[in-house]
């Protein structure tokens, strides 16, 4: 089952450090990301939302893929690509894979101003590496799926 952890830090700046370091562990093959996001409020209070995985243009070169060889079929690929590109995109926009939209939504209007969240949904991880690589950014747990005695495992861990 997939582990879900989020963390709150101190900024946007460091939100996106903490992508990295998950982006850097996942190479080393110490962190298996399904999903990661994180939230922030802007300098408007309006809570912001930035997502590593972007369905909508994964769904237009499949849509492509697909509209060009019906197209070859009908003899107009080029139509077929421009209808597949079309519909793949907006059936990409519409598919909601990985950490729940509305859950980053809630947690982001939730934030104080200034502070950010980082969503990370893994499949598997070297929980020890991975605590000593994120521990430098003092992140909080706000809210996981693991188990209350693994959860505090983690919030002691990374307060040390």
């Amino acid at each position: 089952m997939a582990q879900l952890i989020v963390l709150g830090v101190a900024d946007r700046d460091t939100a996106e450090e903490a992508l990295d370091i998950a982006a850097d562990l996942s190479g080393q093959h110490l962190l298996r990301l399904e999903d990661a996001a994180y939230a922030y409020k802007d300098a408007k209070g309006r809570p912001r939302i930035q997502q590593t995985i972007g369905t909508t243009g994964i769904g237009a070169i499949g849509g492509a893929l697909w509209g060009t060889l019906i197209g070859l079929v009908f003899l107009n690929p080029l139509l077929g690509l421009a209808v597949g590109a079309t519909t793949g995109a907006v059936a990409g926009k519409l598919t909601d894979v990985g950490i729940d939209d509305d859950m980053i939504r809630q947690i982001g209007a939730q934030l104080e101003q200034g502070r950010a969240a980082v969503f990370l949904l893994a499949d598997s991880a070297t929980a020890d590496r991975a605590v000593e690589a994120f521990r430098p950014l003092h992140p909080t747990v706000i809210r996981t799926n693991l188990t209350r005695e693994n959860e505090q495992e983690l919030v002691e861990a990374l307060r040390s």
